[in-house]
């Protein structure tokens, strides 16, 4: 259990359920009613803001497995990223929460794992984009190959999202339309908020979190 984070995901009874518990949201009572058998797709990222981007690959990806619900995980601490204090975690996690709330699908888990092997443990599918797949490929991540093949292999099955300068294999790449492929959350702090979630556009815009 995550001190402060009591949130559980339920996936056949198998995926981390010692670490996560399912946030008391009416969509949650709505679309993640537990049932047999289940198919569960997962999404790390740390989602600094959400964006349309995030979104449409998730919904693309739970459209193309057949999936039940795509989880969009989200790190305590997120492997090869810097701490940030602004926004805090808890006000980014809870702008995360509201851009799912109203897309039926979609849900949210909190990790202490960092390497996505860990945190795709137990689902069937795993969502990454060409940039994240290029790092896992990195073996400067791992103690060496044989560890780097040894995560490789023990993923589920792949759903990669193109992305402009990165490639993925043809047979794991998701439909995603072309004009999703340049964007990302780094551009949107750099200024294109219209990428943004609607839901993280007006945090930003009441807050000024992602200034």
């Amino acid at each position: 259990m995550l001190a402060g984070y009591p949130y559980e995901s339920v996936a056949g009874g198998n995926v981390h359920g010692h670490e996560y518990d399912w946030f008391d949201a009416p969509w949650q009572r709505t679309h993640v009613t537990p049932a047999s058998p289940r198919r569960l797709g997962v999404y790390p990222g740390s989602f600094d803001p959400p964006t349309v981007a995030h979104m449409e690959i998730a919904l693309t990806a739970r459209s193309v497995h057949g999936l039940d619900r795509v989880d969009l995980a989200v790190s305590l601490s997120a492997l090869g990223k810097d701490r940030v204090t602004q926004p805090t975690f808890d006000e980014r996690l809870a702008v995360i929460m509201a851009s799912v709330a109203a897309v039926d699908g979609l849900g949210v888990i909190v990790t202490e794992h960092q390497l996505i092997a860990d945190i795709a443990d137990g689902y069937d599918v795993v969502v990454m984009g060409a940039d994240k797949w290029q790092q896992i490929n990195d073996v400067s991540w791992y103690a060496g190959p044989t560890e780097r093949d040894a995560a490789i292999a023990s993923l589920p099955a792949l759903a990669l999202a193109p992305r402009a300068g990165f490639s993925v294999p043809d047979a794991h790449r998701l439909p995603v339309p072309p004009g999703l492929l340049d964007i990302s959350s780094s551009a949107v702090r750099a200024g294109r908020t219209e990428w943004m979630t609607p839901q993280a556009r007006a945090h930003h815009e009441a807050t000024g979190a992602w200034g």
